[in-house]
């Protein structure tokens, strides 16, 4: 059954305006909000489970109800996923079937965690960001990955990075703040073919729109 999802509407017809002086600033400049405890509490809980375990990481941000993170374990059985999202109604939906012995699902706020998992020098072999985050108005560019104060600490992780979107301009910004802080990336229409990672990848393809996808391979 063909499914029903609107495009995204933005008041940007381009890349915004204050894009490479935002990125600039925060390459240039700490992110010193304080950490939130329930995220401490996670990442030093994580860390204990990682100690000794020679896995490389996968780290699927935002992972919603983990669906990503489940068909990410089965594609790379030999790596350990980590799922992160900040929704623990979305992490504890139901699923059919028991969780793969390699993925990990966690409730923690990514700005918080991203900044952890840099500074104890994780370097995952791949990392994801899935849909959607856009926030399409250009007075919520803060809001955006690349526009937001944690953004070197997302990219300082290295490895493999893909994002998908059904909003080309969100990954045509981050390729730009990607180029600013030193790498190159592809940017690519790009077609499931029935393998759907996310439930939102399976809504938007059949709802007739055009997936996107970025990828860069970032140095450590």
């Amino acid at each position: 059954m063909k499914q029903n999802s609107r495009n995204i509407e933005s008041n940007q017809s381009g890349p915004h305006d204050r894009l490479v002086e935002t990125v600039k600033k925060h390459l240039a400049h700490t992110f010193q909000k304080p950490i939130a405890d329930h995220t401490q509490v996670v990442f030093d809980t994580l860390e204990q489970q990682l100690a000794g375990d020679s896995r490389s990481l996968i780290l699927d941000a935002c992972c919603g109800v983990g669906d990503s993170s489940r068909h990410l374990a089965t594609n790379y059985p030999d790596h350990l996923v980590i799922g992160i999202d900040k929704s623990n109604h979305r992490l504890s939906r139901e699923r059919d079937g028991l969780p793969p012995e390699n993925l990990i699902l966690v409730r923690a706020d990514l700005n918080d965690f991203y900044r952890l998992a840099h500074k104890a020098g994780w370097k995952p072999a791949r990392h994801y960001i899935l849909y959607p985050n856009p926030w399409p108005k250009s007075v919520h560019l803060g809001r955006r990955w690349h526009g937001a104060p944690v953004f070197p600490s997302i990219i300082g992780l290295g490895g493999h990075f893909e994002m998908r979107s059904n909003w080309k301009l969100y990954l045509e910004e981050f390729q730009i703040a990607l180029t600013v802080a030193g790498y190159n990336s592809t940017l690519t229409l790009y077609n499931p073919d029935g393998l759907y990672l996310t439930p939102f990848e399976k809504k938007y393809h059949e709802s007739g729109q055009m997936l996107w996808r970025l990828e860069a391979f970032l140095s450590n």
